[in-house]
């Protein structure tokens, strides 16, 4: 998949705004969409790198090692052709018009990254991590990760949550609105 030219998605390949492991994550979420056969990478794309490369995604999952584990599954089933099928499909939330015929991130892959930059640089403490991404990813009910999610039985709007607060926050269960 051949990297964009300047100025066609400004701010999407933005790797300086990045932590090194997320750039890698980025790196490899580009591989496996050129090993899928897809146009674009896209939030499942994103997403299965993170859980591959990110031990700090991997905690945020409340299910442990068993949710990933089913996560991890699913991607893969997607990426050899079973299960959820989107290849060669342009992903589009439908929150932003789909832009066709250009490689890169799909629209709400781009706005996730976008999110990721926004959170990092409201926590000034640095570049874009994955948890950045990961909340980037989940705040779009209507993207392809999402669906990943749900189907793996994770609880997205409490994902988001422990994300955000961190899991102290959600201990207390629907009584602390977790």
């Amino acid at each position: 998949m051949p990297r964009q030219q300047a100025g066609e998605d400004p701010g999407v390949d933005d790797d300086a705004r990045l932590s090194a492991e997320l750039a890698a994550v980025v790196a490899g979420a580009r591989r496996r969409a050129v090993r899928d056969g897809d146009r674009q990478v896209d939030t499942a794309h994103l997403l299965h790198s993170l859980l591959e490369y990110d031990p700090e995604v991997r905690a945020a999952f409340d299910g442990g090692e068993p949710q990933v584990a089913r996560l991890l599954g699913y991607l893969v089933q997607r990426s050899i052709g079973y299960g959820l099928r989107w290849q060669t499909a342009v992903e589009d939330s439908g929150a932003i018009p789909v832009v066709t015929g250009v490689t890169g991130h799909s629209p709400p892959a781009a706005t996730a990254m976008s999110y990721a930059r926004e959170r990092a640089s409201c926590r000034g403490d640095g570049p874009a991590r994955g948890v950045d991404l990961l909340a980037g990813i989940v705040v779009d009910p209507r993207s392809r990760a999402v669906e990943v999610l749900e189907r793996a039985g994770v609880d997205v709007p409490e994902l988001f949550l422990r994300i955000e607060y961190g899991p102290q926050e959600c201990l207390g269960g629907a009584e602390a609105g977790c």
